[in-house]
């Protein structure tokens, strides 16, 4: 591996992994060995819907949405991932099955990668693995909740802020096709609503 790269890998991953407060410094450098590089180009896809999940990934750079079709084909914007988080169509990474939704880079993107089998056996050999993928298990379900309830809740307006306050180094960087599917609305509607809140 070229030692730039690895370089990246080790600050990210063991900054990630040693924030967690779970592992111990050699079982992180032990864990930082176990991913993969990947470089994706905008528009590739990480997983395209009804094929498996068998790996999760870091995202170092890049951007990718999530999305799935509706009864009509219509492609639906489900969520937006971002650098420093982690990506897979969590059900499929679960079950084996097929994945119910595809995940795309919209930007250049790159990522390290690890396999589910490997995941499954430091499951197996440590308790701390399994508390720790307990953890995701939880950040996955809430992730989940909270987007349930601001469909329910909130205005378009106010997620669109919501988003801007979060992540206002990327906003600018989704395509208004995605923003606007994402947000439930039209483009004129998202229009109206940028032209209301700036930057």
């Amino acid at each position: 591996m070229n030692t730039a790269i690895f370089l990246s890998l080790d600050f990210m991953i063991a900054a990630y992994f040693r924030s967690l407060r779970l592992f111990e410094e050699e079982e992180i450098n032990q864990i930082v060995q176990l991913f993969e590089y990947r470089k994706l180009n905008k528009n590739d896809f990480f997983v395209k819907e009804n094929q498996p999940c068998h790996e999760v990934a870091f995202i170092q750079s890049g951007i990718f949405r999530s999305y799935y079709s509706s009864a009509n084909k219509e492609d639906i914007t489900y969520c937006f991932r971002f650098p420093n988080t982690w990506i897979a169509a969590y059900s499929s990474f679960i079950t084996g099955g097929p994945s119910t939704e595809t995940m795309q880079a919209i930007t250049p993107a790159e990522l390290w990668t690890i396999k589910k089998n490997t995941i499954d056996t430091l499951a197996i050999n440590s308790l701390k693995w399994t508390k720790y993928l307990k953890m995701i298990a939880e950040e996955q379900y809430l992730e989940l909740e909270k987007r349930v309830f601001q469909l329910q809740k909130e205005t378009a307006s106010q997620r669109y802020a919501n988003l801007l306050k979060d992540h206002p180094e990327f906003i600018q960087q989704l395509p208004l096709q995605y923003l606007a599917s994402y947000l439930g609305i039209t483009q004129r509607h998202l229009s109206r609503i940028r032209s209301e809140i700036s930057f």
